[in-house]
């Protein structure tokens, strides 16, 4: 009888964040008989690296990458959705679309570093962000392999609930944070943080003060008003200067730099119940701070130096196609890449200072 070596199967990079979902997976992968690597990207979200880091090797992986891809999500992504004034159903602002074609990139460049075979993630099968990932690594590499541990029977059937998860992490001796307190998921970048499942799953049931991370309840928020001004030039934020003549300039500083106010002044909050891709309604709050701010400011400008016929035309085409592209999780595309190729021309013309009073 032939014993079978840990990497018979081949080597796997892992969407890894630290979680217990993830972190499951991971003991799982290497129990099947793969070799893992694991990844995280640092797209600005308030995370202790450092313990993920631990965790993951204490669970087995072979290696940790964390990738710091703030600069590219800003510049890449979320400028160019700015411009376009890309929203979803009239309310979402498309955060956690927005960052899974850059944290793809990232993966399958350590992929293709590391001679992984596969790639694996942790989302379920009711979800879009199986569709936008999965779309996103076939467009960059076609010949990879995806494992999605939440569609495989063999998988889902073992962990049917979170009980299960618990029990196996205690089995393998991983160390996972779990509470009842806060029964809902969430995910966080630099452009928001969205909560969603639990106890929202009932649209009768009022998101508790304390399920709120980034932003101050309206009621607490500063009852005297602030002011900045944004500076555009080709319809990018090129600086901000507050009340207190502080200044941004460089684009991953301007975004901080908006959040921070935003956040202090309660901008941002939307509960809102959204028609997923895969066909299911989902309830979904979403904090969006410095996007909400930056987009009001654009729209602004926007009415004094746009060419009426010219704003149409993007409205309705760019506007509504690329906010799809982006919720559907078509990124990298030709069509993307046709549609992003007019937002220049659309903006050559959008150019001055908005002054606004939070």
């Amino acid at each position: 009888m032939k014993t079978m070596v840990s990497t018979s199967k081949g080597r796997v990079l892992l969407a890894y964040s630290g979680g217990l979902d993830t972190s499951c997976i991971l003991a799982w992968l290497i129990e099947q008989g793969y070799e893992v690597v694991a990844f995280m990207a640092d797209v600005g979200q308030e995370e202790d690296f450092e313990a993920a880091r631990n965790k993951a090797l204490a669970v087995g992986a072979k290696k940790f990458y964390l990738q710091d891809l703030k600069r590219e999500f800003v510049t890449e992504l979320i400028y160019p959705a700015m411009q376009a004034n890309c929203i979803y159903e009239n309310v979402y602002l498309l955060g956690t679309s927005l960052a899974r074609p850059v944290i793809a990139h990232g993966m399958i460049e350590v992929a293709d570093t590391e001679g992984c075979d596969y790639v694996s993630h942790g989302c379920t099968g009711k979800g879009n962000d199986q569709v936008r990932f999965e779309l996103a690594f076939y467009g960059l590499r076609p010949d990879i392999k995806v494992i999605a541990p939440w569609r495989i029977p063999e998988f889902y059937d073992r962990f049917p609930g979170r009980q299960a998860l618990l029990a196996y992490a205690a089995e393998k001796q991983t160390p996972v944070q779990q509470t009842a307190a806060k029964p809902w998921s969430t995910d966080e970048n630099l452009f928001h943080i969205s909560y969603e499942a639990g106890i929202l799953e009932d649209p009768n049931v009022t998101p508790p003060d304390d399920m709120w991370k980034l932003t101050v309840q309206p009621e607490a928020a500063p009852s005297e008003p602030e002011r900045l001004s944004i500076e555009f030039k080709a319809g990018l934020p090129v600086k901000v200067t507050t009340e207190d003549q502080k200044t941004f300039t460089d684009p991953v500083e301007i975004f901080l730099g908006l959040n921070a106010l935003a956040r202090k002044h309660g901008v941002g909050r939307i509960d809102i119940v959204e028609n997923r891709f895969i066909g299911v309604k989902s309830r979904g709050c979403y904090e969006s701070p410095g996007a909400t701010i930056l987009r009001a400011a654009h729209m602004d400008i926007e009415g004094l130096t746009l060419d009426r016929n010219v704003r149409a035309l993007r409205d309705q085409f760019i506007t509504i196609e690329l906010g799809r592209i982006l919720y559907n999780g078509t990124f990298f595309s030709p069509e993307r890449e046709f549609i992003t190729s007019a937002i220049p021309a659309s903006q050559r013309t959008v150019n001055g200072v908005v002054r606004l009073k939070l």
